[in-house]
């Protein structure tokens, strides 16, 4: 928005567009209230008052006396399921000729160079009012065209639509704020995330939570070899993932003696793959004891070592829940730019070692094959129920983004 707009014009509403939530069916109510549900927690802390409310099958936030405009679609362009934001300008309903007024003034304060291709479209909900819409649009029409000669009508790929919707009162808009898309959290069930201090997991969340996922995540701490400010790291990226996502139980996992009584016992070579098929086994013990559906990851294929498909295929084998990976097919480039667009990147690339980079093996298998790997774990027999036990016992969670 253009800073005359911002000094002059109050928007009193914002209509909320959404996309996919609209072939829902006989279930659309179910989505059309999870979404705002999710729009009131997004506004919990915003500066104004504010009611979101249903009515004839759209969704408005209608702003209660004074608010912070920037911070309040800032927020709502946080929110999954909201593909538009149109800030909206309330009006009496009047007759026409006063209704043109309000129409010549606000182009005038949106559009002050006064040099746009627009259409008028108008929408007659309140049928007790006079005249129709086609009769609307062409009044409303050559009002403008009369106060600003620099306008021009284009019906087919105008540079303004303008909306006239006349209720209990005329509705005003024209500019639609680009929101997230997707589809409102919680409306998909819930998955557990396996979150690092990298760039990839929580690009991976992000996305999982987009088709409506709720998001828990399991972080793998290993003091002293990894710092009390790298466990801070993740619970930084926590929140940056729960501001789309929603507030996230966040698991942290003492790790370290199981890490090392398997770098004392297991083939060097096989560390990363074995480490990581007992994360895998952790993360699903809390998933099932939460109700969760999945695993989600943040593995792209041939990104290291434990990424290629042999690798996965070794990690998958010891899960019963399906694990999604939402990056699979992604470079880094791609990660990296919705990493920045999420915000997360800049935490992500603070130097603040997790325990996957401390006890990575200095030449990793490639092709690990399962049997093997098998074979290698039977060495941890000895004490690995106990430390797992441990782990699980000592768990520390705590809520993020509440």
């Amino acid at each position: 928005m253009s800073e005359i707009k911002e000094r002059i014009m109050t928007f009193h509403s914002f209509l909320i567009k959404y996309g996919e939530i609209g072939i829902k069916g006989k279930n659309r109510y179910m989505f059309e209230d999870a979404l705002v549900r999710q729009i009131r927690f997004a506004l919990r802390d915003v500066e104004g008052q504010f009611l979101v409310h249903k009515c004839h099958g759209r969704v408005y936030v209608d702003c209660q006396g004074d608010y912070d405009y920037e911070d309040t679609v800032e927020r709502l362009q946080k929110v999954f399921g909201i593909v538009g934001i149109c800030p909206v300008v309330r009006r009496e309903v009047k007759e026409i000729g006063e209704l043109k007024k309000d129409v010549v003034a606000y182009v005038g304060e949106m559009y002050p160079e006064g040099n746009k291709s627009f259409k008028i479209e108008a929408r007659r909900a309140n049928k007790r009012y006079p005249i129709n819409s086609m009769e609307i649009n062409c009044e409303l029409g050559e009002a403008v065209l009369d106060a600003y000669p620099g306008m021009k009508v284009d019906v087919h790929n105008p540079d303004v639509r303008l909306n006239v919707e006349i209720r209990e009162e005329v509705y005003l808009y024209s500019e639609i704020i680009p929101g997230p898309g997707g589809m409102p959290v919680g409306t998909n069930g819930s998955a557990m995330l396996l979150l690092s201090g990298g760039i990839d997991s929580p690009v991976a969340g992000y996305m999982i939570a987009k088709r409506g996922v709720q998001i828990e995540a399991v972080y793998f701490h290993a003091p002293p070899y990894t710092s009390e400010r790298a466990k801070e790291k993740v619970i930084d990226l926590a929140k940056l993932v729960s501001a789309y996502a929603g507030p996230v139980r966040l698991h942290i996992v003492n790790f370290t003696d199981i890490q090392l009584y398997i770098y004392e016992k297991c083939p060097h070579e096989e560390l990363t793959i074995i480490m990581r098929r007992y994360m895998m086994r952790i993360a699903e013990y809390f998933a099932k004891k939460n109700g969760c559906l999945g695993l989600i990851t943040g593995e792209s294929i041939g990104q290291v070592a434990s990424q290629t498909m042999q690798s996965l295929a070794a990690t998958n084998a010891v899960c019963t829940l399906p694990v999604y990976r939402p990056l699979i097919g992604f470079d880094k480039k791609e990660i990296v730019e919705i990493s920045e667009k999420i915000n997360t990147y800049e935490t992500s690339i603070q130097p603040y070692e997790d325990c996957c980079t401390i006890f990575v093996a200095k030449h990793p298998v490639t092709k690990p094959d399962p049997a093997r790997i098998e074979k290698s774990e039977q060495n941890l027999a000895e004490k690995i129920d106990g430390l797992m036990e441990t782990a699980l016992k000592n768990t520390e969670v705590i809520l993020v983004g509440e």
